[in-house]
């Protein structure tokens, strides 16, 4: 069984993503794998380096992603440029990790960009997370260090809540109760996962 994870940034999938592990799914994390893609010595990195210019590596050789946030977010065609070049990559990694995984798992693709690239077709089972945008936006400040205008220009690069609400079979909403939001995730494992695997 596949399932789809998705939702803005700031609202909690890595909670959601933590506790279907837990429950004994095996988690592909699609932002984990753009790292990977984009590594010092890799074509992906090669490519970057050849569309936005050196100024997007680190004295370390490695991608400076706050160098390069900043020339993509705000402009959505240089987003669409970074993305052509790193989806495709993340999208294969993906398939390889998927593939390997044992008969009968349940695969979580925790996916920030499910919607915005029309993937919520290819789950048997398309969960989303979200929470409001004051809530997101102070997470995003005190868990990675972005101004208010960094949060609210990443946030509006992203697909809406109704929009993704439409692609959703399930919404959980994490206004901030860890152990209500786990609860959640049991709920869809128990009346969801479990039933289809039987």
């Amino acid at each position: 069984m596949q399932i789809g994870l998705t939702g803005g940034i700031g609202a909690g999938k890595t909670a959601v993503a933590r506790r279907f592990a837990e429950l004994g799914a095996r988690v592909v994390d699609a932002d984990a794998l753009a790292r990977e893609v984009v590594a010092a010595g890799t074509p992906g990195l090669a490519g970057v380096v050849a569309e936005f210019g050196p100024g997007v590596l680190g004295p370390d050789g490695e991608l400076d992603r706050p160098a390069l946030g900043r020339l993509v977010f705000g402009d959505e065609d240089r987003r669409a440029r970074l993305n052509a070049i790193v989806h495709p990559l993340v999208r294969r990694r993906a398939a390889e990790l998927v593939a390997a995984a044992p008969a009968g798992t349940v695969v979580v693709q925790d996916v920030p960009l499910l919607v915005e690239t029309g993937q919520a077709d290819r789950y048997d089972l398309v969960v989303v997370v979200e929470a409001p945008a004051e809530l997101r936006a102070e997470r995003l400040a005190r868990d990675r260090g972005m101004s208010p205008d960094e949060a609210r220009s990443r946030m509006a690069a992203q697909a809406t809540d109704d929009q993704r609400r439409a692609a959703a079979d399930v919404v959980l909403v994490n206004d901030g109760d860890l152990d209500k939001l786990r609860a959640e995730v049991d709920r869809v494992w128990r009346e969801r996962v479990v039933p289809a695997l039987s």
